[in-house]
């Protein structure tokens, strides 16, 4: 099976503009950009894929050890962009996605020209001064019931990941879209996920970068936003008026807005 089956890797947009990739985060699939991507297609090379376990992706392909670390799921990145030829790659990273993005940026300079990071977390265990929003305890335990009940675990984390309590359909297809992940490759993927810390290749980093950070983040909280914002030279922070950790699902006008006005330089 060739990688675009592999990844079901979708294109839309301008073949010959430059390409945007779009990576979802932990528990999503391609299908969280919708709201997002019919935005850019008039000027980019639109790609999508489902990373390894989640949506439409073949895991009779999943590689316990080349997924024990985001690496695997950066080398997985790469392999796309080689497939498809692209070059001068701008990544949307989701959440742990953007790490993945970092991990393939630095492992192949060059091939990636420009990094949006959406709610992103380089460690969600605090390690004072460092807060990363968890405690050592926290992970354990969300951990411990991941792993003893994933699918009931997806149904109530969903909603308080996020937010907009007010918009209960919105927590509905996020714990959907837990649900139709492979439930060992996701219970293997939270540990990798959650127990990762990106803090020293995050200050590697020498791509051009905009950080959006949401007011209200129960997985990457203020304090986090600003953390990537420092250490990534140059970076750009858009502080969204967005509460929960999916505003491309909660509000995709605001984050296009944000990442039209980052690419604006870019596509001049």
């Amino acid at each position: 099976m060739d990688l675009s089956a592999r990844f079901n890797v979708q294109h839309s947009g301008r073949l010959d503009g430059q390409p945007l990739l779009f990576v979802h985060g932990y528990g999503c699939d391609q299908n969280m950009w919708r709201h997002v991507v019919p935005h850019f297609v008039d000027d980019h090379h639109v790609v999508l894929y489902d990373q390894m376990g989640a949506g439409a992706s073949d895991t009779s392909a999943y590689d316990p050890e080349r997924y024990g670390s985001l690496r695997g799921y950066a080398q997985d990145l790469l392999d796309i962009c080689a497939s498809l030829g692209l070059e001068d790659v701008i990544v949307v990273g989701h959440s742990v996605s953007a790490m993945i993005a970092v991990l393939a940026d630095l492992a192949e300079p060059g091939r990636i020209a420009a990094h949006v990071m959406v709610a992103p977390s380089p460690r969600y265990v605090d390690d004072p001064p460092y807060v990363g929003g968890f405690s050592e305890s926290d992970i354990a335990e969300m951990l411990e019931a991941v792993d003893s009940n994933y699918l009931g675990w997806s149904s109530a984390i969903a909603p308080v990941i996020v937010g907009n309590p007010d918009r209960p359909e919105l927590g509905e297809e996020l714990a959907a879209s837990f649900c139709r992940a492979d439930p060992e490759i996701a219970r293997r993927f939270a540990r990798v996920t959650f127990l990762s810390d990106n803090r020293v290749e995050l200050a590697r980093v020498r791509t051009r970068t905009l950080v959006l950070q949401c007011q209200q983040d129960v997985i990457a909280p203020m304090q986090v936003g600003r953390y990537v914002h420092s250490v990534v030279p140059g970076s750009e922070l858009v502080v969204l008026d967005a509460f929960g950790h999916c505003p491309q699902l909660s509000a995709p006008e605001e984050t296009v807005t944000a990442i039209k006005g980052f690419l604006t330089p870019v596509n001049a």
